[in-house]
């Protein structure tokens, strides 16, 4: 099987999920379904998003709509797995844009309806490090989870997947609660060390380059596709900031026996599970070169991109 080319297309495709992942995949598979003849995108929303009198969400269904995007209810987290591929069974490639929020079980739960629903292709939520690289029994224990969804999907032969690798999203790195760059104290503290190396893209790019990879041709198949805007070492992060902001960045480390105590007091603290399986370092980078967007000549944020459009512009004026 491994060795034939696919015969499978994608032209109803639902997708799970509306938020920061969701929202760049939807624009982008519409933008493209316009040019795939027939080629129709769904969305599944839980009805309370649809119905929230929050204005970014209203904004997001308004735009959902305007797309010509049909929106389907259902609740991922409380259905059942019968219930989930009952609804999946009616369209050829399901794309799973849910992230971690919706719980460790998940993406398990939705690999096994996608494979009960008989649907030919499958997207998991995968956007995010090497998990074979950095194997079992680390800090992040969803790591595992995401391993146990690919060990499903390779044992079987009725459903053919795709895995996207995108590394961190680049936002994530500013995030406060993250701690790696203070803006406030100008500070970046390494995970590891200065040397150790992350991976990144935007959300907008992996929306742009995951429409890329469903409508490519040949079809791409039980294939794991590496993406990255930028790979850059946590020192190179402070020079970059210092080069493009005009100020000086201190650099501090936060070792990983540091960051493994500091799990060790809050054991489900979400974000010290994420900072210690980045410090370790193993699986979270790799090289630019020969990734899909690479290879394929398309266009990507860079960090200094980045640090320019979202960063320099909240300067405090001197």
């Amino acid at each position: 099987m491994e060795n034939t080319p696919s015969e499978v297309k994608s032209h109803n495709i639902l997708v799970l999920g509306a938020g920061e992942l969701g929202m760049p995949v939807l624009r982008n598979l519409a933008r493209r379904a316009k040019d795939s003849d027939g080629a129709k995108i769904s969305v599944l929303l839980r009805e309370s998003a649809v119905e929230s009198g929050d204005p970014a969400k209203q904004r997001d269904i308004a735009e959902i709509r305007e797309a010509g995007i049909e929106i389907v209810l259902a609740d991922l987290v409380n259905d059942t797995i019968d219930e989930l591929a009952s609804l999946f069974s009616g369209y050829d490639t399901v794309i799973g844009c849910v992230g971690y929020a919706a719980g460790i079980n998940t993406p398990m739960k939705l690999a096994k309806a996608a494979l009960q629903s008989g649907i030919p292709r499958y997207f998991p939520w995968q956007f995010g490090v090497d998990f074979e690289a950095i194997g079992r029994g680390g800090p992040q224990d969803i790591f595992d989870a995401q391993l146990d969804v690919r060990e499903l999907l390779r044992s079987q032969d009725k459903m053919e997947w795709v895995i996207i690798s995108t590394g961190m999203f680049m936002s994530y790195l500013f995030e406060p609660e993250f701690g790696v760059v203070d803006l406030k104290n100008d500070e970046v503290r390494a995970l590891g060390s200065l040397e150790t190396a992350v991976t990144l893209t935007t959300p907008e790019d992996i929306g742009k380059l995951t429409a890329a990879i469903v409508f490519f041709e040949p079809t791409i198949r039980n294939e794991i596709v590496f993406l990255a805007g930028d790979t850059v070492t946590y020192g190179e992060v402070a020079d970059k900031l210092e080069a493009s902001l005009g100020r000086p960045f201190k650099r501090s480390v936060w070792t990983v026996p540091f960051l493994m105590d500091e799990l060790a007091k809050t054991p489900n603290d979400m974000m010290a599970k994420y900072r210690a399986a980045f410090a370790i370092g193993r699986g979270v980078s790799w090289d630019k070169a020969g990734t899909f967007n690479d290879r394929e000549g398309i266009a990507v944020t860079e960090l200094p991109d980045l640090i320019d459009a979202e960063l320099r512009e909240k300067q405090p004026s001197l």
